[in-house]
């Protein structure tokens, strides 16, 4: 699944290619796709409206248009295409938007998990419902080190699923979760409740580096994601432990074992990574 910093280089990539351009013509194939309204008025009132500001809010993507606030989540396979003329017969392209300058922007997905809001134009986009029960973004400065031991000092979860967990802070994902845990030498397993105000103020400035450094990088392409447009994340090159089992730890050059936490395929270095 895309996370934080993919969804941002989709997002900085569909800006290039799309600001101040109109869509001049909606279809949807697969009904489930869209989400709010129904697919019929999603498809009337997209026609005609123009793109002219291009966010992300964790993992969501967000368009504003002329009247209306487009919100798309990837899922786990979701992608955008552009092509001049799009392909003749793809059963995984959902749906296809004309642009007035006649190509054709493809939302193509495999799994058919990704979905699309459509609502009245907003100034508080957190207000949406698509949103509710999202957290602050990772790049957000209220979310801070007191933001993150205020949500989670209470909690008994592993340290890792408070990191996944979108309500808190949104964008992190399974793989920049084992990084920010390497880098602040914590065991993924650590109880929140055992996690100090220190810890939770090297946990912010290691997610703000790791991320930041991703989104420059590109993203992480991993297995079978890339981003949209052919852009694929160089990330993976930087990567400490996730996905690297049997390797030697960067640090103490121990072997990396891989773990199940919250059943996440998790990788750590038990000498390097202490828990609490």
């Amino acid at each position: 699944m895309p996370e934080g910093p993919e969804v941002q280089v989709v997002v900085s990539t569909l800006e290039r290619q799309l600001q101040d351009h109109t869509i001049a013509k909606v279809n949807v194939f697969y009904e489930k796709l869209i989400a709010y309204p129904s697919v019929d008025q999603f498809c009337q009132q997209l026609q005609g409206q123009k793109f002219h500001a291009f966010s992300r809010i964790g993992k969501y993507l967000l368009f504003t248009l002329d009247t209306s606030i487009l919100v798309v989540h990837l899922r786990m396979e979701g992608r955008f295409y552009i092509y001049d003329r799009p392909p003749a017969f793809c059963k995984h392209i959902h749906s296809i938007w004309q642009m007035d300058d006649g190509r054709n922007v493809c939302y193509h997905d495999t799994r058919k998990f990704g979905r699309m809001w459509l609502y009245p134009k907003t100034e508080d986009v957190a207000s949406l419902p698509a949103l509710k029960n999202v957290g602050l973004d990772f790049t957000d400065p209220r979310a801070d080190a007191m933001y993150f031991y205020q949500q989670i000092h209470s909690a008994h979860r592993p340290l890792k699923m408070a990191l996944l967990d979108q309500s808190i802070i949104a964008g992190i994902g399974n793989i920049y979760a084992d990084e920010i845990c390497f880098a602040c030498g914590l065991d993924p397993r650590s109880r929140c409740n055992r996690i100090s105000k220190k810890d939770c103020a090297n946990i912010i400035l290691q997610m703000r580096k790791i991320l930041s450094e991703a989104i420059a990088c590109g993203g992480t392409t991993i297995r079978d994601y890339t981003s949209s447009l052919g852009v694929s994340g160089r990330f993976q090159i930087h990567l400490q432990v996730h996905a690297r089992k049997g390797e030697p730890c960067p640090v103490c050059g121990r072997s990396i074992e891989k773990i199940t936490v919250g059943q996440r395929g998790t990788y750590i270095c038990r000498h390097c990574q202490k828990r609490k």
